[in-house]
């Protein structure tokens, strides 16, 4: 790969393109090759190139031991413009007859390899991330179930409510609370699973004991 000047804002864009499909400079782990380029730049890469900056600031993180990552160190012309097509001139000018000689392997070949790679991996992680149970969203609910008088039997009346039972609801504690003039409101609590059970449609299945409920209001609402 080319980047040109790095110290010129063609340079940077030509990294932040490379960067954009590639998460270091050669191969998949941080090397050599990375200090080079890492080191050619005079600053940070704006916002405007994320890829490149992106980098920068992994590389970064790195310190001191950036000068230890694995690999030979090469020169900073290995990743300009003009490097690219050296090697073919050198050849030519030598005359040998390795010139039709490939070492490395077509860039073709090497891009297809980490094409492949790169599917496989995304492959293997939608897959383990679908066999993953999702969290279940749950709610709290206290709820104010109120008696038409003080001569309704409160501990009937709770028998009743407690006996609405389907999937994702669970009754919790209750207690009487004062109203006035020596009537009381029984206070239960329950737990709702949110994508199962539906606040709207467990109150009017309460205020169905139309012998015992006059009302039914949320007192609490609280997600967890």
């Amino acid at each position: 790969m080319g980047f040109g000047d790095l110290k010129t804002a063609a340079g940077i864009k030509s990294l932040n393109e490379y960067l954009a499909d590639n998460s270091y400079i050669e191969g998949f782990q941080p090397s050599q090759a990375d200090t080079t380029v890492f080191q050619a730049l005079s600053s940070a890469p704006s916002a405007q190139h994320p890829h490149a900056l992106r980098w920068y600031n992994h590389i970064k993180s790195y310190g001191k031991s950036i000068t230890s990552l694995p690999g030979v160190k090469k020169d900073i012309s290995a990743f300009s413009e003009t490097s690219k097509s050296s090697p073919a001139k050198a050849a030519k000018a030598g005359g040998d007859d390795d010139d039709d000689i490939d070492l490395f392997g077509s860039d073709d070949e090497v891009d297809a390899e980490a094409e492949k790679l790169k599917e496989e991996r995304l492959k293997a992680y939608a897959e383990k991330k679908s066999k993953k149970p999702g969290v279940i969203a749950k709610s709290n609910v206290v709820l104010d179930v109120k008696p038409w008088d003080d001569e309704t039997d409160m501990a009937a009346m709770e028998k009743q409510v407690r006996t609405i039972s389907c999937d994702g609801l669970m009754w919790g504690v209750s207690k009487l609370v004062p109203l006035a003039y020596g009537i009381k409101k029984l206070q239960i609590v329950c737990v709702v699973e949110d994508d199962k059970v539906s606040i709207d449609w467990l109150q009017e299945e309460i205020q169905n004991f139309e012998d015992f409920v006059q009302s039914v209001d949320v007192a609490a609402f609280q997600k967890i």
